[in-house]
């Protein structure tokens, strides 16, 4: 499993240009914008309740929780507007900023993808991101934030040695129309890892009678206990 920043030097950089501070939107920790509708979500939907069904609700899940909080959120700089046209064939985008913000690929350097023929396009990022020596930094879209006309393309980037701006490729996903993409709308979810931690070894084989047994356990305390994950399984971390 990939561990955040969790030794000296506990620092992620995001840096900009000066005259683009209190400009561009900032990236922000990911726990800091859950969506609205999780917000708004009930740990238990007591209209459910019955004898099968304890009305639990996705908010009681930490798993779920985990994924959307961890790291942080690199935004979109600038409003965008993208135009979808000809059953998603034809992207246009425009935006009222002095930066360049959207750009295009060329569709054969991903000919064959299960997105075709959706072309290939590109969000301009104007913050670099700097890791201790080591680390690495993990792009992927927002996790369990669904909505978007658009889903950026995941990513690793060595971001203790790679200074310069990464830009995150794209597709459009939504159906023809125009799309406002405002500022600060979330892009990617940025996520550091130490890249030791990453190269690991795995062990194929049938479990012994003590660990089915271990696994047993743990599968009838999350179902008997709500919210043994959070108090036990989490705490052991």
């Amino acid at each position: 499993m990939f561990h955040l920043l969790h030794k000296e030097p506990r620092l992620i950089r995001f840096l900009c240009r000066p005259e683009d501070r209190d400009v561009i939107a900032p990236p922000v920790p990911a726990k800091s914008v859950l969506p609205d509708w999780y917000r708004k979500l009930p740990p238990v939907d007591r209209e459910h309740l019955s004898t099968t069904n304890n009305g639990l609700t996705v908010k009681r899940c930490m798993p779920f929780l985990d994924a959307m909080t961890t790291g942080w959120i690199l935004p979109l700089a600038a409003t965008v507007r993208l135009e979808i046209k000809d059953g998603g064939r034809n992207v246009e985008a425009g935006w009222e900023f002095d930066r360049v913000m959207v750009s295009y690929h060329g569709a054969h350097q991903v000919a064959g993808n299960p997105l075709e023929p959706n072309p290939p396009c590109k969000f301009h990022n104007y913050w670099s991101i700097n890791t201790p020596p080591g680390w690495s930094s993990l792009f992927l879209p927002p996790l369990n934030r669904p909505g978007q006309p658009f889903e950026c393309v995941a990513g690793i980037v060595d971001t203790d040695t790679y200074a310069a701006h990464i830009h995150f490729p794209f597709f459009a996903t939504a159906p023809d129309g125009l799309y406002v993409v405002e500022k600060g709308t979330p892009l990617v979810q940025v996520i550091p890892f130490r890249r030791a931690d990453a190269a690991v070894t795995a062990e194929i084989r049938a479990e012994t009678r003590e660990e089915a047994a271990a696994r047993e356990t743990v599968h009838r305390n999350t179902i008997a206990a709500a919210g043994w994950y959070r108090k036990v399984a989490r705490s052991a971390r």
